[in-house]
């Protein structure tokens, strides 16, 4: 594939110029990427990846209002168009499409959604009920749109929301999009923090309070490597410790179905598979993170 550019991304606010774009590149692969901006060096590392597999590269910048259910939290979330243009624009992006809320829902708030059944009320979708029918109802639509309709093409998760990759393959799976969807690992900080868009909201004291969030991974994911029992409550007893730091769930489940692996996590040794959830809030910012074991 090409090398990055060094040209600033033509910056597209319309379906029919996305598509317009797309179709004049006549790209024989395309890579897309959906985000909500704010971008920073994880969202850099997706855009690299596919830079590197592919002719043409996409991404979009919209902050979907369907799935937050805090409405307080879809008008503090950050944005900057200029400065996300200029992270794309290091990871040699080609087209950044940047619609207007109205650009997408055209038909107004939709009547007919998308339903993200059980995988989506667990976990995240217990703790923000709708925020997955609300992403599958965006991501469904951002799919269409950045469809080449010839050639490869592929789109881009960051692993590091574990449990929106797992629903956004079944929907491609269940629906027959034409799309190879890619998951790109988690960048952290060199002190273990998973990067996110939320990170910023976080004074200094609180994002070192943070830290024990990859503490704790590190220390069920050690027990794992070695076929140790998980005892996953020590792990939560270091939240404990924490006090600015609020756990909601820590657990370790299949890496496809979500279901909780209980029967092996405990008191006899780990063998298989698995992965590590967990979310906690820190200071009223809700942080999450994962990894496999």
């Amino acid at each position: 594939m090409k090398s990055p550019a060094a040209k600033s991304p033509q910056v597209l606010t319309t379906r029919a110029e996305l598509r317009a774009a797309i179709r004049a590149a006549a790209p024989a692969s395309l890579g897309f990427v959906p985000t909500m901006g704010a971008l920073h060096s994880g969202h850099e590392q997706l855009f690299r990846q596919a830079r590197e597999e592919n002719e043409l590269v996409v991404i979009s910048i919209f902050v979907n209002e369907l799935q937050f259910n805090d409405q307080q939290d879809y008008q503090r979330y950050p944005r900057d168009l200029q400065a996300d243009v200029q992270v794309a624009a290091r990871a040699g992006v080609d087209l950044v499409f940047a619609p207007a809320p109205q650009e997408v829902y055209h038909a107004g708030t939709p009547l007919i959604r998308l339903d993200s059944g059980a995988l989506g009320r667990m976990y995240e979708g217990a703790s923000r009920p709708g925020h997955f029918d609300g992403m599958l109802a965006v991501v469904a639509k951002l799919l269409h749109y950045a469809d080449p309709g010839q050639g490869h093409y592929r789109a881009y998760f960051g692993q590091k929301d574990a449990q929106q990759l797992v629903l956004v393959r079944r929907m491609v799976a269940d629906l027959d999009y034409p799309v190879q969807i890619r998951a790109v690992p988690i960048v952290r900080t060199a002190q273990g923090l998973a990067l996110s868009s939320r990170n910023a909201l976080l004074s200094q004291r609180q994002a070192s309070a943070a830290l024990v969030i990859h503490r704790a991974i590190e220390l069920i994911a050690g027990r794992a490597a070695r076929h140790e029992p998980l005892y996953l409550e020590d792990a939560v007893g270091l939240f404990q410790m924490e006090p600015e730091v609020e756990l909601d769930y820590f657990v370790v489940v299949d890496p496809d179905t979500l279901q909780e692996l209980a029967f092996n996590c405990q008191d006899t040794p780990f063998t298989g598979q698995g992965l590590i959830l967990v979310a906690a809030t820190v200071g009223g910012v809700r942080l999450i993170d994962n990894q496999p074991i």
